[in-house]
This record gives structure tokens, C-alpha cells and sequence, in this order.
């Protein structure tokens, strides 16, 4: 089932924005709840050994996910994401922030746009962002975040497969 489908990822410094984009071979229903229930979420959003623990996820606008990445020694990379517009299954937008353990954004953040489409029956991913800092960007992409990025969606990949087959 798996099409092993590589990310098309693009940065371009002079608007601060990434690019991202990915096909996923599962319904459209079943992509939107991965990224938008906790419960699935933190089954996929992070780069292995790592992973994700979500401490409170409100998905309506205006509502908020706080969550860690953990790496395997115990370390925890918390951040808030806001959400700002919904469009079901189809299109939603957040305000990402790095923050420290008692949910203290560190801004500038980042706007991130998914977008989702589905044709015969593969689920199409497209996310922008928007840094409203090049220096965050910057570190961002220090940071390993194609890598990290690309690893992630495939866990996703991985993960939709074995749901799928429920």
C-alpha cells in the first residue's frame, strides 16, 4: 500500500517561506484526523527516536495544541500552536511558536497553511509557512528541518497504512 512518495520541498529566503508537499495513498477523512486529533497526531509528529506528547489540543479557531517533542533521553522542545482559520478537510491555518515548559511563546513564531485535496484515492498535503523573521527561518533549516520533516511524514506515511487496513 505504500507509495513511498518523496516530499517536494522548497525554501525561498527572499519571502521567507517553505514549501512543502506530499501524497499520501489514504482517504482524505483519514489524513485530515492525523492531523487534527491528538490521538493520531502524536503517533506521527516527530522524526524517530524522537516523539510527540500533546498536553492539550483544542482544534477550533482561535484554539490551541501545546505539545513537547521528546527526544529518547527525556529532553522536551515544547511549542503552541494557535489555530486561525478551518476549513474542514480542506484548508487550516496556525500561528506556530517555540515556547518553554509553562506555554511561553518564544517569537517570533511561524504561519503555517495545509492545504489537502484528494484524487482517486491519494491524499494530497500542501504546506506553506511563513517566517515572519529570516533568522528563524534560518534556524529552522539548521536545525534539520527538511530532514526531520521528511522522516516525519514518512512515520505518517507508515501510520496511514496500518490504519487504513482496519
Amino acid at each position: 500500500m505504500t507509495t513511498d512518495s518523496p516530499l517536494d520541498f522548497t525554501v525561498d529566503k527572499t519571502t521567507k517561506m517553505v514549501y512543502m508537499t506530499r501524497e499520501f495513498d489514504a482517504d482524505l477523512s483519514l489524513v485530515w484526523d492525523a492531523y487534527t486529533k491528538p490521538e493520531i497526531l502524536d503517533q506521527w509528529w516527530a522524526p524517530k527516536p524522537w516523539f510527540s506528547r500533546t498536553k492539550f489540543m483544542n482544534f477550533e479557531v482561535g484554539g490551541r495544541r501545546f505539545y513537547a517533542m521528546i527526544s529518547p533521553e527525556g529532553q522536551e522542545h515544547w511549542s503552541l500552536q494557535t489555530y486561525t482559520s478551518i476549513t474542514p478537510k480542506t484548508n487550516f491555518k496556525m500561528l506556530n511558536a517555540f515556547a518553554d515548559q509553562d506555554e511561553n511563546p518564544e517569537l517570533p513564531g511561524s504561519d503555517w497553511e495545509f492545504n489537502f485535496s484528494e484524487q482517486n484515492g491519494k491524499t494530497k498535503v500542501s504546506i506553506s509557512i511563513y517566517n515572519e523573521s529570516l533568522a528563524r527561518l534560518e534556524k529552522m533549516i539548521e536545525m534539520g528541518f527538511k530532514e526531520g520533516t521528511a522522516m516525519t511524514l514518512k512515520n505518517l506515511e507508515e501510520l496511514l497504512a496500518k490504519l487504513s487496513q482496519r
